[in-house]
């Protein structure tokens, strides 16, 4: 209740200082945003957080981008050729970018960043999304040269993700600490970070793409409770949320000033196993569990609708393949298989991210279903920040709720899988299949390996696979143009503007 009060303050505040600025020469544009938890860093090379590469995007740019349609374009590098064999990328960076300390960008700076993303002493989650990388080279200001060791299918959208935003060389040389003061070359600064409170971005003037961002300021206020961010947009203290839950739908749709939208997202839904754990390395408990549950009730009453998946990857892609026949809805024939593997009284404790109110509603359904199918499990709350360590990174769990992006090319979705991961799975033959598509070209090619490893994956269920959820927006009627990167799920405001 405490919190509560304090955020409606503190909106309270921020419209009255918004009421100022309205009062003197020119009213400033300040865009009102929910934001559902707390980054882990604000350094793109140290994280794997979704919510904090949504974030992040305000604040860096890459050397290449999606539109919205998902189609890679120029960013930073204004053009790249590819050699024949596939190992050699040659970028041309464009001549007008400054960074927000001053610092022209040039070739320098993309090389230095590259070497940190791939220094063992960064240690990022994401290294290895450039493993390829033989060497970089730097023929002029303007040019940079990637030879691989082999050819990567992936590696332009590896380039175009979050993970590979680029720092300035001066800055990385001198140590400088891109987890709570980071410096790119996006649209907007940081002028506030409150962690749990919120994040302020400023616009950035020398922002290459001449006349955006259109905004002066965002607010991303850390709003993990749904009844807040709904009263906040019925009042107009909160201008959009991006996670809405479908029981609020017709409230806000009463509203003349909110406007509600939704598609279907690219995530995939799933509560992931860990297959280390005692009885759940057990094949016959994982199928059980997938067995257990009412896929369709789940996606329809905590996720307001979507469509089943049978496999880890969202049914939107072009690279799925429906396996959802493999595990249908049959609590007896779970009940069975939780019999012949001894399951007993087994205490398995489910972890649930608490800022994520969709991510708890659907674990307690898990709970419900499971328990009636034989399954003594426990719900355990965890804020984003430990899900994040100690669930995501440590492994520390038996099973937890959560939703994957999509990714801008399936390596950055399989790569990795097979030998281990969060959900502790190994299985050479997958992985063999992930690798093998990962520097195979064409997309039938691939495709054909990517469906062997993902009937591999949907028959060993190291997850129980949910499905892709239809994603509800809502927003004050002052707002026009939000913007959600397809696949990616990622907010750029790039665009938006308020009346």
């Amino acid at each position: 209740m405490k919190r509560t009060l304090f955020i409606i303050l503190a909106f309270t505040l921020i419209f009255s200082l918004g009421s100022l600025f309205a009062g003197g020469k020119q009213e400033a544009k300040v865009l009102n945003f929910a934001l559902s938890g707390d980054p882990d860093t604000l350094d793109p090379h140290k994280t794997s957080g979704t919510l904090t590469f949504q974030t992040l995007k305000s604040l860096y740019d890459t050397l290449v981008e999606p539109d919205m349609e998902g189609k890679l374009i120029p960013s930073l590098a204004e053009s790249w050729d590819i050699s024949a064999d596939g190992k050699t990328y040659t970028f041309q960076l464009r001549d007008d970018v400054v960074f927000h300390n001053g610092d022209k960008l040039t070739s320098a700076d993309v090389k230095a960043t590259f070497e940190r993303i791939l220094s063992p002493d960064t240690a990022s989650p994401k290294a290895k999304e450039f493993g390829q990388v033989e060497s970089i080279a730097t023929p002029d200001a303007n040019t940079v040269v990637f030879t691989l060791a082999k050819p990567f299918s992936s590696f332009l959208a590896s380039m175009a993700s979050g993970w590979g935003a680029i720092l300035p060389k001066s800055l990385i040389d001198a140590g400088h600490d891109f987890d709570t003061a980071p410096v790119g070359t996006g649209p907007f600064t940081l002028t506030e970070w409150v962690r749990d409170g919120r994040i302020v971005l400023a616009r950035n003037p020398d922002y290459w793409m001449k006349g955006l961002p259109k905004l002066d300021t965002v607010i991303m206020n850390v709003i993990p409770e749904r009844a807040v961010q709904v009263q906040g947009l019925l009042t107009g203290q909160v201008d959009v949320s991006y996670i809405i839950d479908k029981e609020d739908i017709p409230i806000l749709e009463e509203n003349p000033d909110v406007v509600v939208q939704n598609d279907l997202s690219a995530l995939i839904l799933v509560m992931s196993l860990n297959c280390s754990r005692d009885y759940l390395k057990d094949l016959r408990v994982r199928q059980g569990i997938n067995h257990a549950i009412d896929k369709q009730t789940v996606l329809d009453v905590a996720y307001g609708g979507g469509e089943v998946i049978g496999t880890f990857m969202d049914s939107g892609n072009a690279y799925y393949k429906d396996f959802t026949s493999l595990y249908p809805y049959d609590p007896e024939k779970a009940r069975k298989l939780f019999r012949e593997a001894g399951v007993g009284d087994h205490e398995f404790k489910l972890f649930l991210p608490q800022n994520y109110e969709l991510h708890v509603k659907a674990g307690e359904m898990y709970q419900d279903m499971l328990t009636k199918a034989g399954l003594n499990v426990q719900i355990q709350l965890v804020d984003w920040s430990t899900w994040l360590s100690d669930v995501y990174t440590a492994h520390n769990y038996d099973m937890t709720v959560i939703g994957h992006t999509g990714k801008l090319d399936p390596n950055g979705t399989l790569g990795g899988y097979g030998t281990g991961g969060y959900v502790e799975w190994y299985n050479e033959e997958a992985a063999a299949l992930f690798d093998k598509a990962a520097v195979t070209s064409g997309y039938e090619e691939r495709k054909a390996l990517y469906d062997q490893g993902l009937e591999i994956m949907a028959r060993e269920v190291p997850f129980m696979y949910l499905g892709s959820s239809y994603r509800y927006i809502a927003y004050r009627s002052r707002v026009s143009d939000f913007r959600m990167t397809p696949k990616v799920d990622t907010f750029d405001f790039r665009w938006t503007e308020v009346k």
